[in-house]
């Protein structure tokens, strides 16, 4: 579905983010991209929908050649590919349901979108998709009105009324206290399940990453150094990908959570210590 190909990002500076990623991402996977701050996993995510231009490479999203596209064929592109942000990147003043909506103004024409004259299967989508994410109640609530996690159901539901036949989801848990973090990653996954979403989650939290993914992929200064299932990751492994660490096999389930969706080997590894993308 997703293939990239010697995906080099350079900056003027000579700095190079990115060098040389060969990726493969078929329909319905969920790849988690770890790595230290500064790995280039943002990175990644941007030049995939081109908020960040690659230097050199290739990105194909099924049969089109993303790297090619401008304008109005780039506008189209990125209809395909929802983004959800760590920030969320809602509009404060707007109700929920008018951000959720907000993720239809790629599809719609512009007075319509400035008047927010949607249509009605949009919203009635908007509705269906706030039901799914639990906020069927608060469609007329303001945006600052709601907690970090609430926001983050908000994005969610807007980055899915586009929709996408990709996500990218730039540390979505990063600012959630840790059972806010499993609850969003748990609907993430169960929604790309539901929908047969290919995904690619810029994550910090190694234990989130085991849990929810289906892959796991270990960038270090700009360099894919692990590509693997997550029952792979070892002490070695996150040495490779992070630096020398003290790596605490403690893992502790949140009270009150429910089953965990996929089996995770008992031997999974927590990161003892991680910082901001």
């Amino acid at each position: 579905m997703l293939t990239l190909s010697q995906v080099t990002k350079r900056y003027p500076t000579g700095d190079r983010a990115l060098t040389d990623i060969d990726l493969t991402l078929p329909r319905g996977q969920v790849m988690a991209l770890i790595g230290p701050s500064g790995a280039g996993k943002s990175t990644l995510i941007r030049c995939v929908n081109r908020l960040v231009e690659p230097t050199s490479g290739s990105i194909r999203l099924e049969d089109t050649e993303l790297t090619r596209l401008s304008g109005a064929a780039l506008r189209r592109a990125r209809r395909s590919m929802a983004m959800i942000f760590q920030e969320y990147a809602l509009v404060d003043r707007l109700t929920v349901m008018e951000n959720v909506l907000s993720g239809r103004l790629g599809y719609v024409g512009f007075w319509r979108s400035f008047t927010r004259r949607y249509p009605q299967e949009d919203i009635a989508e908007a509705f269906r998709l706030l039901d799914r994410v639990g906020l069927p109640h608060a469609m007329d609530k303001r945006a600052d009105a709601l907690s970090g996690g609430q926001r983050q159901r908000v994005g969610i539901a807007r980055a899915l009324i586009q929709s996408p036949r990709l996500l990218l989801v730039d540390e979505p848990t990063a600012s959630l206290d840790p059972k806010t973090s499993r609850q969003i990653m748990r609907l993430i996954r169960e929604l790309c399940g539901e929908r047969n979403l290919a995904a690619i989650i810029n994550i910090h939290d190694v234990a989130l990453a085991q849990q929810f993914a289906d892959r796991i992929v270990g960038l270090r200064a700009g360099q894919i150094v692990f590509d693997g299932k997550p029952g792979e990751l070892d002490a070695d492994t996150l040495t490779t990908i992070y630096g020398e660490e003290e790596w605490d096999t403690r893992v502790q389930d949140d009270i009150g959570e429910s089953t965990p969706p996929r089996e995770v080997p008992a031997s999974r590894l927590t990161l003892a210590s991680g910082g901001a993308s």
